[in-house]
Parts: C-alpha cells; structure tokens; sequence
C-alpha cells in the first residue's frame, strides 16, 4: 500500500465515527447481554458435556490476545482441546490438531459453539460482535500487517470480514487487508451483512480448517 494512502486511512480510521465509537458500542452492549441471557441454558449444557467428557479438566479456556491498539486481553472461548495442547499457538499452525481436539471439542468447533463465552468479551468492551479476529501475541506477521492497514485502531470481534470470504482457507495477507477494508468501511449495514453471512457459512461449516494446510 501507497505510504500516503496508508497514513491518509489511519488517520480516518483513527478520527471519531459516532457509529462506530457510539452507537456500535450500544448495540455490542444490548445485544452480548441478549445473547448471554438467551443462549445461558444451551451454554450450560456445553459446559456440562465438556465436563462428563473429561472431568479433571477446566470448562473454559483462557488466552491472551492482542485487542484494540495491540492492548491484549483474556480472551473466553469453551475448552475443545486436550489440556496438553499448545496453549500459545494458533489452531492453524499444528502439525496434527486431531491428536489435541477432543471428541465433543470437534462437534462444538464445527459447530462454532465454543466462540459462544466470547458474548462476556464484548459484554465488558474488550471485543465487538465484528471486527478482526483477536490474534494471539506472537502471531507478528498479520499483527505488523493490520497495523500497517489500520486495523489494530477498532475492537476485535468474534466474527468479521475477513472470516466471511474464506476465514482458514485465506492468506494471512488476504486476511489483514479484509481486516483493513472492514476498519476503515465499517458500517451497520456491513456488520449486519457480516453477521447474516457468518450463520450461513457456520451452517455449512464453510472456510473451517484446522491445522496447517498441505500445501503450506
């Protein structure tokens, strides 16, 4: 990217935008406390399943990740692997992830049910319903991509453009570019696009691939 066009996109990106410094904020609020609330029995009944299918080990998994302006955080995601899997790496770079993924981990992956604790995330601010994916803090290519695109200046989100046009089937590069357009065109009929688009491609368990890809 043109080094002035970049800057020129940062510093709209960084300006103050009433919907997505107001009222995308309001809505994240009102509709993670709905969601919570609706979705707390089918959330229990996760929890409960994770916890007769492997009773020594914890519910919910914790990691750190990196959120808006590169401030990391804890983020809450239900447990789907092994406690022995490697905690401070990306899904998508495991050489054999099948070995980590228990068995009720792999239905609740396809079915995208673990991202569901991801609703007190963005109840306490610290994500949005979209924006880029939080990355983990040593994924420093796409961290060095977004900031250059301007992205690492908006909330993380559990779903996001990028994650509807390909999500693991994409390069990191196609990724932080989408991540970049998604920031500096962010808009509430967007977000309802991206919002329709992710329950259909969850639906199909469309662009989900775990570990490295073959020809990688």
């Amino acid at each position: 990217m043109d080094g002035k066009l970049q800057n020129a996109n940062i510093e709209q990106i960084s300006s103050f935008s009433w919907y997505r410094d107001v009222c995308k904020r309001f809505f994240d609020f009102v509709f993670s406390l709905m969601g919570i609330v609706v979705l707390a029995v089918p959330m229990v009944i996760v929890a409960i399943v994770i916890k007769i299918d492997s009773p020594k080990e914890q519910i919910l998994f914790r990691q750190k990740r990196v959120g808006k302006n590169n401030h990391e955080f804890i983020i809450y995601k239900f447990r789907s692997m092994r406690q022995d899997a490697p905690h401070e790496m990306a899904t998508k770079n495991f050489e054999n992830p099948e070995a980590y993924i228990t068995p009720v981990g792999k239905f609740i992956r396809k079915a995208s049910l673990d991202e569901l604790p991801q609703l007190f995330n963005v109840f306490k601010g610290e994500m949005s319903i979209v924006g880029p994916r939080p990355l983990i803090p040593n994924e420093g290519k796409v961290l060095k991509l977004r900031n250059e695109y301007g992205a690492d200046k908006i909330l993380p989100g559990i779903t996001g453009l990028a994650q509807v046009h390909g999500r693991d089937e994409i390069t990191d590069e196609n990724k932080a570019s989408y991540d970049g357009k998604y920031a500096l065109n962010m808009s509430m009929l967007l977000d309802i696009t991206i919002v329709f688009k992710t329950v259909f491609d969850v639906i199909q368990s469309r662009g989900i691939h775990e570990g490295k890809r073959k020809n990688q």
